[in-house]
């Protein structure tokens, strides 16, 4: 099994297979519109403005698990992200990432990457995972990891 082998929703509703980001470095991020750690959508983006054409994808999960954070639907969450801090990253439908109806891919990464202490659960919003261009999950960064923090190592993946 590998990243590749599973297919996401897109947040304009379409099936979409992982295998087409094959050869780029991935930071796959849960995120929420009403989260302490919204503000993390800026530095987000500012890393694929600068990365993307060197082949960085930024992969954009809502999930409203953690605190009633991410309530809207999809086209609201598409809204928000765009007028408030241009995200032009790709962005997915809400999905659940923790619990027995957690997406398979955030079963696959938590799994590959655990948490501390050999934790597969997530802990809040904006937990993020570095793969590099052969599929294989790197690290698992924590909420409070800036993205602007996490530079040096996409550098270090994209080569």
């Amino acid at each position: 099994m590998s990243i590749y082998d599973f297919s996401v929703r897109t947040i304009r509703g379409e099936e979409q297979s992982m295998a087409a980001y094959k050869g780029k470095v991935l930071l796959i991020v849960n995120t929420a519109s009403k989260c302490g750690f919204t503000p993390q959508y800026k530095g987000l983006q500012a890393l694929y403005e600068k990365y993307g054409s060197a082949g960085l994808e930024i992969l954009g999960f809502p999930c409203n698990q953690f605190g009633n954070q991410e309530p809207g639907d999809n086209e609201e969450i598409m809204g928000f992200c765009t007028l408030t801090y241009g995200v032009t990253f790709p962005m997915f439908a809400k999905v659940d990432v923790n619990g027995p109806h957690a997406h398979p891919l955030f079963q696959y990464l938590t799994k590959a990457a655990p948490g501390i202490l050999g934790s597969t659960s997530i802990k809040w919003n904006f937990t993020k995972f570095l793969v590099d261009r052969q599929g294989h999950v790197i690290k698992r960064f924590a909420p409070t990891d800036e993205p602007e923090k996490l530079e040096k190592e996409i550098v270090a993946l994209l080569g």
